[in-house]
């Protein structure tokens, strides 16, 4: 992970009076891949995986309607599709089928909420990532993994998917950046 990479995670976590979590993930646009670390102590962080994901086709942004990724602090929120098979598609967060017979399905396997807590910036108002309905999640198509793709939220091929979300309890930190992560996977 590039250096200093944490210190804007910090101040904002700062700022906002929340504290680090056990796991940090830290989601890269300009990468397109997001970086799961684990708390040694207090701020002190080491990388373990780096996933491929897609983030959006319009590019970064906070607005409701703009189908942009939102930058800054988020956390997760809610999950879906805890002991449900893989391949399971979503709509409004209820099962309405299989990725089998819609190999198409924009939110599919399982789906990790996302809630902005910057008051302003990501949460409140026209800006609110959890009111935007923004994810990360599976998708059918996989093919455009590792490239801006989706309509705001964080698509994950489900082989790394599944695990995650088995791993990455509510209220774990993620962090929404354009700059890169440096070197890695």
């Amino acid at each position: 992970m590039k250096p200093g990479l944490l210190q804007p995670i910090r101040e904002t976590c700062e700022r906002h009076g929340i504290d680090p979590t056990p796991r940090l993930l830290i989601a890269s646009v300009a990468d397109q891949r997001l970086a799961e670390c684990r708390q040694i102590s207090g701020w002190e962080f080491v990388e373990e995986r780096r996933i491929i994901i897609s983030t959006s086709r319009n590019g970064v942004g906070q607005a409701e309607g703009s189908e942009k990724t939102p930058l800054g602090l988020h956390r997760i929120a809610e999950k879906f599709g805890d002991n449900l098979p893989a391949g399971m598609v979503f709509e409004g967060r209820q099962v309405t089928g299989t990725v089998e017979a819609e190999p198409d399905a924009a939110i599919a396997h399982r789906i990790l909420w996302l809630e902005g807590l910057e008051p302003g910036f990501n949460q409140g108002g026209n800006v609110d990532t959890h009111a935007r309905y923004v994810y990360i999640h599976g998708v059918g198509d996989e093919t455009t993994l590792g490239q801006p793709a989706s309509r705001g939220c964080l698509h994950m091929a489900a082989t790394d998917l599944l695990p995650f979300h088995d791993r990455t309890p509510p209220g774990t930190l993620l962090w929404i950046t354009e700059s890169s992560l440096g070197q890695g996977n």
